[in-house]
């Protein structure tokens, strides 16, 4: 994917990236990174992240990394690893050299919690899960100091090795930042930043036993890496002070030069008709109500990707969005018209029935069949017309006959012309039925001097056009027919409970009657399926010569008149 686009309009972000250049403030670097926790697949939300992070690093000549901030081994895998590594990459971006994991560093922040509590910033506190909650006061409250907050730097220095020698059992004992018991912040009200935890881990195996908080080892890793600019979403506000406090005392400690990393938040991306919370993904996941991480319906990104969401479809959107500091809500129908507009230009055009009838042409002869014309793309002519066999009987859509139609319907029923797109004219003269009154077959004449294309083919005006392909020709393929996974905008909102907004119809599977070139489609190849919308090869499911089908996209948002 090419990143070549102009730069974004120019938002706080990279406002203040312009003063600090200005300044002279880390030499003009700009250094960002992606630090994705390995718990679960990545979602749209972080297709917004990644964008932001590594399109500053592209547009600024800097670099951004991609560490996994893998600090919980019990909620982590090498699957949600490599899945996060393929996903970024799908997204068009390149990390180079610059990978990394939290793990790499356990070392140095077992060194700095050494530091903090010689540096009498850090204890070992032995109060229960329960008795910390109650010690820690609420947001009207101060807190109330540990009985343990004033051990001897000896008392808790030997008691932290204890803890990493695996001495005692989880849960026994914490490390805690000292700040603040006080502090209108609960964050600075001594944080833990290590408590002991038996766990395998991922990529550290059995080595250590006591693992670092989240809060506490992310500034040490911006730190090690020298980022320039931690750009992380605005829940991540309240932590800044902690962020800031915690570098400054090591700075002071002479673990990492001046000046530190600089905490910058986002607005986060809430998109209405889906949810993006990993607890929930993983509930609609291990409860299977969809197929999958990669399940088409799922707003994560290999389920995007199966779906046949583009990259450049993602670009387009977070450009579109944009960055602020405010949280708002977007519609999906605007995700949703930045694909199609994407698609709309990128996408070759083909002929697919998906609810199909038999059209017999009486008066065609038998056994004879020739190619007609269809434009690859109708706004990029240089791409040409492909061949397209046309026979005594085809497919077309049932609802593009109706035996009694009401008015203004201009499609196929007795008496009535119509054009077969880039055939003939032909002339609608009756239908055959089964015993229970369903139309099995509908019958026509056709005019031998209207083909498209050739002289004196508009000779006979007509105000209906439909599509069609060969029965004797046709590709028969599945084809799933996506929509969206909830039927309401705020899945939950009036029940409490998610699951009770699912669309009971996101996903319905048909046999359709397609144009023989489709059944060369390639995996992950794109097409405009004609008045249908735009569809993908399956990535999963499709075989050489067997491509089964999803549809990405309709044509229109049909949503915002329907509500489902």
């Amino acid at each position: 994917m090419s990143h070549d686009a102009p730069v974004p309009a120019a938002n706080f972000i990279r406002n203040l990236i312009d003063e600090q250049n200005a300044a002279g403030k880390w030499g003009g670097r700009v250094e960002t990174r992606f630090p994705p926790e390995p718990n679960g697949y990545l979602h749209l939300g972080h297709a917004k992240s990644i964008f932001l992070n590594f399109g500053l690093a592209r547009d600024y000549g800097g670099v951004c990394h991609l560490r996994f901030d893998d600090t919980n081994p019990e909620k982590e895998s090498q699957e949600y690893v490599d899945a996060i590594v393929e996903s970024v990459k799908w997204l068009g971006f390149d990390w180079g050299p610059h990978l990394y994991f939290a793990s790499d560093y356990f070392d140095t922040m077992y060194a700095c919690a050494e530091y903090l509590i010689q540096a009498g910033h850090a204890y070992v506190d032995s109060l229960s899960a329960d008795e910390m909650r109650e010690y820690r006061g609420t947001l009207t409250e101060p807190g109330r100091d540990s009985p343990y907050r004033n051990r001897s730097v000896e008392e808790n220095l030997g008691l932290f090795r204890r803890m990493r020698a695996g001495e005692f059992a989880d849960g026994a004992h914490v490390l805690r930042a000292k700040i603040d018991m006080a502090s209108p912040n609960l964050n600075l009200r001594d944080p833990v930043i290590y408590r002991i935890k038996r766990a395998h881990h991922h990529n550290t195996g059995d080595t250590w036993c006591i693992y670092p908080m989240y809060t506490y080892a992310h500034p040490i890793e911006d730190a090690i890496e020298r980022i320039t600019h931690s750009i992380c979403t605005l829940e991540f506000e309240d932590q800044r002070p902690f962020y800031d406090w915690l570098l400054d005392k090591l700075a002071d400690g002479g673990f990492f030069p001046r000046p530190v990393p600089q905490q910058i938040e986002f607005a986060r991306l809430n998109l209405s008709y889906v949810v993006l919370s990993k607890r929930k993904l993983i509930q609609l996941v291990d409860e299977k109500h969809v197929a999958g991480w990669d399940d088409p319906r799922l707003p994560t990104l290999a389920g995007a990707r199966r779906r046949g969401y583009t990259p450049e479809g993602f670009r387009r959107f977070t450009d579109q969005i944009g960055v602020s500091k405010s949280d708002g809500w977007i519609d999906y129908s605007v995700f949703e018209a930045c694909q199609r507009e994407v698609l709309n230009d990128s996408a070759p055009r083909r002929i697919a029935v998906l609810d199909p009838v038999k059209l017999i042409i009486d008066n065609y002869p038998e056994g004879q069949s020739e190619d007609c014309f269809a434009p690859n793309h109708p706004q990029q002519p240089d791409l040409g017309k492909r061949a397209v066999p046309f026979s005594k009987e085809l497919w077309i859509e049932r609802e593009d006959f109706m035996e009694t139609p009401p008015k203004g319907y201009f499609r196929l029923f007795p008496g009535n012309p119509v054009r077969l797109r880039y055939g003939y004219v032909v002339q609608c003269t009756g239908c055959d039925k089964d015993e229970n009154g369903n139309v099995t077959a509908v019958h026509c004449t056709y005019l031998p001097d209207t083909k498209s294309g050739t002289p004196g083919a508009d000779s006979v005006k007509v105000k209906g056009n439909i599509h069609w392909v060969s029965a004797a020709h046709a590709y028969e393929a599945e084809v799933r027919l996506y929509d969206r996974l909830f039927k309401t905008a705020q899945p939950g909102q009036e029940t409490g409970n998610f699951l009770d907004d699912l669309n009971a119809d996101s996903v319905k599977v048909i046999r359709a009657q397609l144009e023989p070139s489709l059944r060369d489609a390639a995996p992950e190849e794109r097409f405009q399926f004609e008045r249908h919308g735009y569809f993908v090869a399956d990535r999963v499911d499709s075989k050489p010569g067997a491509p089964v089908f999803n549809r990405t996209v309709t044509l229109k948002d049909s949503w915002q008149k329907t509500g489902i």
